[in-house]
C-alpha cells in the first residue's frame, strides 16, 4: 500500500479514510488534524536527517534495543523534540538485523490495534506514520506524561524484581517467570484483583499473538494521581514469529515458578487451555472470572481476521500471521480433560 494511496486509517485500519480517521485523531492527537507524513526522509543518503535522528537518540530516556526517537505536536505537525523539550510520542523507524524487518512496524501497529479492539485490552494509543520517503514507522502516545508535561512515576518489572545486567547477567529481562510477575502484582498494586486479571489477559494475548518478547522490561506499573500504582497500558505488542524463531512465551521459566508442569504440557509439549486455567488458579483469580476471560480468547473473532486483512503488512506476512493466530488459538482451545 503507497502512503498516497492509502484507503485505511493508519490509525484505526477504519476503511474510507486516505489519512487518519476523526476517531485516530481524537484518541492518539487529542483531536488536532496531524498529517500522517512526516517532515524527514529515512533514507541512508540524506545526511540531514540521519544527523538529527542520532542527536535526538541521545537524549531520549526509553531504554531498548530497538531505534526510538521523541516526537512532539507543533501546530498539528509532528517534530523531533529539541533540548530541553519533552516529547508526547515515540517514534520506531524499521529496525534492522530481523527477518522481514521492513514488516516489523506495520506488525507492532497490527497487533496492537487487534489487542484494543477485538480483546478490548488497554494498550498504548498508537499509529503508523510515513517519512518523505514513504517508509512507514510506528508510533505511539506516551501515557506517562500528565497534562502539564511533568511524568508520572513509572516502574517497569525488571527495576520491581531488583534485576538488572550487572546482577542477573545479560539474560535478567527473560530469567524469570509470570507467575512470579504475578507476585509482584499482588506486592506492588493496593488493587491487585482487578490489575491481576489485566495482567492474565495480557499473557493469554502474548500467546494468542506469538509475542515472544514479553520479557520483565515490557510490562510496568504506573502510578495514579492518588499515589497508588496500576498495570499500565499494553505496549510493544509483536507477532514475533514473524521475525524470529523464539519459544512459546518469552520467559525462560514460563507460566510457573520453580519448574511446575501440569499434565496437560507433560503430554503434548505446549501450552493449551488447561495450563492457562491452573495459571490463573495460581495467581489468585477466582474460578467464574477464569471462564470468563478464557472464553473471550478462545473465540475464533472474524475481527481478527478482517484487521489483519486491512493492515499494512504486505500479503506474505498477512498470511504468516493469520497461520499463527489460528495455530495458537487451535492450541488455546485444546484440554486434554473436559473443560472446566
Amino acid at each position: 500500500m503507497q502512503v498516497d494511496e492509502l484507503t485505511v486509517c493508519p490509525g484505526t485500519l477504519a476503511q474510507g479514510f486516505s489519512t487518519y480517521s476523526p476517531g485516530c485523531l481524537r484518541q492518539v492527537f487529542n483531536g488536532r488534524k496531524v498529517s500522517h507524513i512526516l517532515p524527514y526522509f529515512n533514507s541512508p543518503n540524506h545526511e540531514a536527517s540521519r544527523l538529527l535522528f542520532v542527536d535526538n537518540r541521545q537524549r531520549i530516556s526509553i531504554s531498548g534495543v530497538q531505534l526510538k526517537l521523541s516526537l512532539l505536536s507543533v501546530k498539528n505537525k509532528l517534530r523531533l523534540t529539541h533540548k530541553g523539550e519533552q516529547g508526547s510520542y515515540i517514534l520506531k523507524p524499521i529496525p534492522h538485523d530481523l527477518r522481514h524487518a521492513s514488516q516489523v512496524p506495520a506488525n507492532e501497529h497490527l497487533t496492537m490495534q487487534i489487542a484494543k479492539q477485538v480483546y478490548k485490552l488497554n494498550v498504548a494509543e498508537n499509529a503508523l506514520v510515513f517519512f518523505k520517503d514513504g517508509i512507514p514507522a510506528y508510533l505511539t502516545k506516551r501515557f506517562d506524561i500528565k497534562s502539564d508535561g511533568t511524568k508520572y512515576a513509572m516502574e517497569d518489572f525488571a527495576s520491581l524484581a531488583q534485576r538488572s545486567s550487572q546482577n542477573y547477567g545479560p539474560n535478567y529481562k527473560y530469567d524469570y517467570s509470570y507467575e512470579q510477575m504475578a507476585r509482584l502484582i499482588k506486592k506492588f498494586v493496593p488493587a491487585w484483583r482487578i490489575e491481576i486479571e489485566k495482567f492474565y489477559s495480557i499473557i493469554l494475548f502474548n500467546y494468542l499473538f506469538s509475542n515472544g518478547d514479553a520479557h520483565l522490561k515490557n510490562f510496568s506499573l504506573l502510578e495514579t494521581d492518588s499515589g497508588d500504582y496500576f498495570l499500565s497500558p499494553a505496549y510493544d505488542l509483536v507477532n514475533t514469529s514473524l521475525h524470529i524463531d523464539d519459544n512459546q512465551l518469552a520467559l525462560d521459566e514460563g507460566l510457573f515458578a520453580d519448574g511446575y508442569e501440569t499434565e496437560s504440557f507433560k503430554i503434548n509439549g505446549y501450552y493449551a487451555y488447561d495450563d492457562f486455567y491452573e495459571f490463573a488458579l495460581k495467581i489468585g483469580i477466582a474460578a467464574n472470572r477464569i471462564m470468563k476471560i478464557l472464553n473471550k480468547f478462545t473465540q475464533p473473532y472474524t475481527a481478527s481476521d478482517d484487521l489483519i486483512k486491512k493492515s499494512f503488512l504486505n500479503e506474505t506476512s498477512k498470511k504468516a500471521y493469520h497461520s499463527s493466530f489460528k495455530q495458537r488459538l487451535k492450541a488455546l482451545n485444546y484440554s486434554y480433560k473436559p473443560k472446566k
